[in-house]
């Protein structure tokens, strides 16, 4: 029945996150704003909202580890796995707005928290943990980041005004059932994930941290998976990149921190190895990135071995 249930949730997750999108961009497209935009913003914070659900319910259930390696284990899969897809589907266009803010934005998100994170190197203390106030830290790099995007999307409406650009003309009543049906299904959906991916790793043997990095990672990366390879079929590079790029800066800043704002997390020693991967990976996208402007699929092909092999790693870790 557990199983059963871990199945019912993961659906939940991936069709409430497909709804939530396609309700959430067909508004946004009808304010008037660009395709990068729409994927580093709603698109983003919408396939993030089952990483947000499911370490926030783990935090307030003392789960520590799943709450961690959610968030980071969904970000090097997000840039591994994800990106290397996509890109050899249909090779990734990448504006240089992105690789001069965006991407260096992500690096910076993953070396603040390896920081918050190091209490017994930087601060001699007996434990590691992500504390309240670490919480509220992340949070205001959030909110720094959301006045930049503010300022981005005002310039890209004032631009798409001056260019004359008819907006869509949607059924505003219908985008924003499926924005709000889509959000209550992914919150449900991602209760069910945690309580029932936990008890599988613990009757199995894993720790905390290894299911947080493994099943429920790849579980709540689905609709990134989803979104970014939909958009580079049809050919829509900038929505799947964006989309990429702004759920990493989602899930560190805003998913950690709100999570630990609610509860003080516990850092699993292992995680170290995880995290310094993340930057060393945003930085290999960030360098890929600066190759003529796109991710190509030797690039893509690069990043999919990367993730095979982190996976197998991580599972013989354990």
């Amino acid at each position: 029945m557990v199983y059963v249930l871990l199945i019912i949730g993961f659906l939940l997750l991936i069709k409430g996150a497909d709804f939530f999108v396609e309700g959430s961009s067909k508004i946004a497209q009808a304010l008037k704003v660009s395709p990068l935009l729409i994927g580093l913003t709603i698109v983003a914070f919408g396939t993030s909202s089952p990483e947000a659900t499911v370490s926030i319910a783990a935090a307030l259930e003392g789960s520590a580890g799943v709450a961690i390696g959610n968030v980071v284990g969904s970000n090097i899969f997000n840039i591994t796995l994800v990106v290397g897809l996509t890109a050899v589907l249909n090779p990734l266009k990448v504006e240089s707005e992105t690789i001069r803010k965006e991407i260096p934005f992500t690096l910076l998100a993953s070396i603040a928290l390896v920081i918050l994170i190091s209490d017994t190197g930087l601060q001699l203390l007996s434990e590691n943990f992500i504390t309240r106030g670490d919480g509220f830290i992340l949070l205001l790099f959030f909110a720094v980041f959301l006045y930049y995007i503010f300022e981005v999307a005002k310039k890209s409406r004032e631009k798409l005004n001056d260019e004359g650009t008819t907006p869509e003309s949607i059924s505003w009543g219908k985008n924003i059932l499926l924005t709000v049906g889509g959000l209550a299904a992914i919150i449900f959906g991602g209760d069910i994930v945690v309580d029932n991916a936990t008890e599988i790793a613990l009757s199995f043997g894993m720790s905390e941290t290894l299911v947080g990095l493994t099943i429920v990672a790849v579980g709540t990366s689905l609709p990134e998976l989803i979104t970014s390879v939909t958009a580079a079929v049809k050919k829509q590079g900038e929505i799947a990149i964006g989309n990429i790029v702004g759920s990493n800066i989602f899930n560190i800043l805003f998913v950690l921190g709100t999570a630990s704002v609610i509860s003080p997390l516990a850092v699993d020693d292992k995680i170290f190895f995880d995290a310094l991967l993340m930057i060393i990976l945003t930085g290999i996208l960030l360098i890929f990135s600066r190759t003529n402007f796109r991710v190509g699929k030797y690039e893509g092909i690069f990043l999919i071995v990367a993730y095979i092999l982190y996976a197998v790693f991580i599972i013989l870790r354990n």
